[in-house]
């Protein structure tokens, strides 16, 4: 046989073996492993896609964001954020699309599983038949080769007597001996061949079995590999259009931005927050002594009037030789 087909290539030349169907077993065991191992993958992604996607928008909920701009950059960091629970939103309904992709991965490892139990069944039952039928062919043959060994004894039997001096007793002793031992050789053969035959049918049907099983293994394994190949194809073609999504969205910040003019909200600012157009007049000096002449009058409430002088106006010359003046300030002017 040559070939890459299961069935040329699984087979054993002692009938009593199983090591091809056996690797066979193995493998389509290790494919359900593999398919499951891509289901819990899946969905531990939607988990981490789903946290992810709550987080984005519980960020966009409870922290700020320019919360006091005003005008064109307020209408983009709306959009900004608004875009950003959107995101958020996607990667929760993606979570929910890769639960549902574990979910169909799932129903078809179980249902090959099933299927496959079947087939499995039937060769754990040739293989039980097949087994129990050989050991009691060559049980039978064990038996026929007794018989035929007691035969040729009996045989040897009746020649030695030919040359001994023995009874009539003797030799119908003999010689029924060997008589019986032709029968029971001849049963012996009868038997030894009719398990052969057994054998023989059973082994033709293990084989078909054998066949029909390789067969359905190689095409629930070609099924296994294009579902688990377009499984994977489909995952990042999901995780390709979340991308594709997102930065649609990226896209109207980027859009809301390019919206926001930085004259108008300097303008829009100015017009609604604006307190006057006028700046402040200088601050005047006011000499402390004129704005004593002006001052009213205090009354006495009885006392007697006390006429003082007023105090000397600043000069640029010090009245008495202890002081002088430096710009507008007097100073103590001590006698060297």
């Amino acid at each position: 046989m040559n070939g890459n087909s299961f069935k040329e290539n699984f087979w054993s030349v002692d009938i009593t073996s199983t090591a091809g169907y056996d690797c066979l077993i193995q493998h389509m065991n290790n494919g359900r492993k593999n398919c499951k191992e891509f289901e819990d993958f899946l969905k531990e992604r939607a988990s981490i896609e789903e946290k992810y996607g709550k987080d984005l928008v519980n960020l966009t909920k409870k922290k700020p964001c320019g919360h006091t701009e005003i005008n064109t950059l307020k209408r983009a960091l709306d959009v900004f954020k608004q875009q950003i629970d959107n995101v958020g939103q996607c990667h929760i309904q993606l979570a929910q699309t890769l639960r549902e992709e574990a979910r169909r991965m799932e129903e078809f490892r179980e249902q090959q599983k099933l299927e496959r139990k079947k087939i499995e069944a039937a060769m754990d039952a040739i293989h039980k038949q097949k087994q129990w039928q050989f050991k009691k062919t060559m049980d039978s043959k064990k038996m026929y080769e007794q018989r035929c060994r007691e035969k040729d004894d009996a045989e040897q039997q009746v020649n030695r007597s030919k040359n001994t001096v023995s009874t009539n007793k003797q030799q119908e002793k003999i010689f029924a001996k060997l008589a019986h031992s032709k029968v029971s050789a001849e049963d012996a053969d009868k038997t030894y061949q009719q398990n052969i035959n057994l054998l023989d049918r059973v082994r033709q049907d293990w084989q078909k079995e054998h066949i029909n099983a390789c067969e359905y293994f190689q095409k629930q394994e070609w099924e296994r590999i294009n579902y688990y190949r377009n499984a994977v194809w489909t995952h990042v073609n999901q995780l390709s259009q979340q991308c594709v999504t997102s930065d649609v969205m990226h896209e109207e910040v980027r859009k809301a931005l390019e919206g926001c003019y930085i004259e108008k909200d300097i303008e829009y600012f100015t017009e609604i927050n604006r307190t006057g157009d006028t700046p402040p007049a200088p601050v005047q000096y006011e000499n402390y002594y004129n704005s004593q002449k002006s001052a009213p009058a205090v009354r006495n409430h009885g006392l007697p009037g006390i006429r003082r002088n007023p105090f000397p106006l600043p000069s640029n010359k010090p009245v008495d030789p202890e002081y002088a003046c430096v710009d507008d300030f007097q100073r103590y002017h001590h006698h060297q």
